[in-house]
C-alpha cells in the first residue's frame, strides 16, 4: 500500500476512533481501574472476536460487561450458567401447542446482539458447547430450522479460576472460538479507594447512557478491516504462533517437551484481527509490533496446551507464551 493510501487510512480511524473515547468515558462512570480489562473488552468489540474473562469473584467482570453494553444501546441478554441449566435454556426450542397441534419455535436468550454468559464454567460442557455454533458460525439450528443471529453478535463470558469449588473446565473446542482470554486481577490500593468512595453507599448507582449504535460499530469493524498490515508484521505474527507449535525452533530447546499442542491456524488470524482493533483504538491506520505484542497474551494463552511434563512442574501456558514473546526477535 502507498503512504498517501495509509494516510489516508490513519485520517478515517483517527476520526472515526474519537467515537470510542465516548464509549470508555460512559463506562467509566460506573468502572474504577481494570482500564487493561476494559481495553481487552473494545478490541473484541471492534475486532468481532468474543471475549473470556477469568478471576475470582468481585473484580467487576460482569458489571464491566453490563457497563459496555448499556453504553453500546444494542440488544443485551444475560445468562447465568447453573449446574441445571440446559442448552434449550440458551438457544430456545421447540413449544407444542395442543390446540393446533403445531410446534412453534421459542428463540433462547441468545438471540441478542451482546450475551453475557455469567459464570460459563458453573454449567456443565453440554450446555457450554450450545453456544459453539452461535460463536463460530453466527446462526443457532432448533429443531431441523436454523436461524440467524443479530448482526453484531458477540460473547462475553466470564469464569471463576477452575480451582473453585463446582466449576467445570470448559471443553479446548469451546476456549478456542474466544478471540481472547483475559485474566482480571485486583485493583490498586489507590483504584480499591476510588472504588471504596463511589460504590460505599445504599444510594442509587450512576447510570450509563447509550453513546453508540450497532451500526456504529459495524463502520468501525469495516475500517478496523482496512487498518494497514505490514508484510514485516505478518511474518511476526507468524514466527509467535509457529513458536508456540516448535519452541526449539525459536530457540527454546528447553520448551520443547513442555508443549503438547500450539496455537493453531485460528490464533493466527485472531493474533492479526487483535492487532489491528489495537492499533484502532490507538487512532492509527496501521500496525505496529507493539500492537501485537500487546494482545498476543490474551490471544495465545487458551490456545497453548501444556504437556504433562510442564503440569508436573507447575509451568503454565502463561509461562510458555511470555517466553515466546521474549525469544521471538521484533521486526
Amino acid at each position: 500500500m502507498s503512504e498517501q493510501g495509509i494516510l489516508a487510512i490513519n485520517d478515517k480511524v483517527r476520526a472515526e476512533s474519537a467515537k470510542t473515547r465516548a464509549l470508555i468515558q460512559e463506562v467509566s462512570k460506573v468502572l474504577i481501574g481494570q482500564d487493561t480489562m476494559v481495553h481487552r473488552l473494545l478490541v473484541g468489540l471492534f475486532s468481532g472476536g468474543h471475549v473470556l474473562l477469568e478471576g475470582v469473584p468481585g473484580l467487576a467482570k460482569t458489571l464491566a460487561v453490563k457497563a459496555i453494553a448499556s453504553a453500546l444501546d444494542a440488544s443485551f441478554q444475560r445468562i447465568q450458567f447453573t449446574p441445571d441449566l440446559l442448552p434449550a435454556d440458551l438457544v430456545g426450542t421447540l413449544v407444542y401447542n395442543p390446540q393446533s397441534g403445531a410446534f412453534t419455535t421459542r428463540k433462547g436468550p441468545v438471540f441478542a446482539s451482546v450475551v453475557l454468559a455469567d459464570e460459563i464454567n458453573r454449567a456443565p460442557a453440554k450446555v457450554q458447547s450450545a453456544l459453539l455454533e452461535a460463536m463460530q458460525e453466527g446462526q443457532v439450528t432448533i429443531g431441523k430450522e436454523t436461524f440467524p443471529l443479530p448482526d453484531p453478535f458477540w460473547v462475553l463470558a466470564t469464569e471463576n479460576p477452575v480451582e473453585q469449588e463446582g466449576t467445570y473446565p470448559l471443553p479446548e473446542a469451546q476456549v478456542d472460538r474466544f478471540m481472547l482470554k483475559v485474566l482480571v486481577d485486583y485493583p490498586t490500593r489507590g483504584e480499591e479507594k476510588r472504588i471504596l468512595d463511589a460504590h460505599a453507599r445504599t444510594g442509587a448507582a450512576a447510570e450509563v447512557s447509550p453513546v453508540m449504535k450497532t451500526s456504529d460499530v459495524l463502520a468501525a469493524r469495516k475500517l478496523v478491516d482496512e487498518i494497514y498490515l505490514d508484510e514485516k508484521i505478518k511474518d511476526y505474527i507468524l514466527s509467535l504462533v509457529f513458536a508456540t507449535r516448535d519452541p526449539a525452533a525459536a530457540g527454546l530447546a528447553k520448551y520443547a517437551a513442555l508443549v503438547r499442542y500450539g496455537a493453531s491456524p485460528r490464533a493466527t488470524i485472531a493474533l492479526a484481527l487483535a492487532a489491528k482493533a489495537c492499533a484502532f483504538l490507538a487512532g492509527r491506520g496501521y500496525v505496529t509490533p507493539d500492537d501485537v505484542k500487546t494482545v498476543a497474551p490474551e490471544v495465545l494463552r487458551h490456545r497453548v496446551i501444556p504437556s504433562f511434563e510442564a503440569e508436573a512442574d507447575e509451568i503454565t501456558s502463561e509461562t510458555i507464551v511470555r517466553a515466546v514473546l521474549d525469544a521471538v526477535p521484533v521486526p
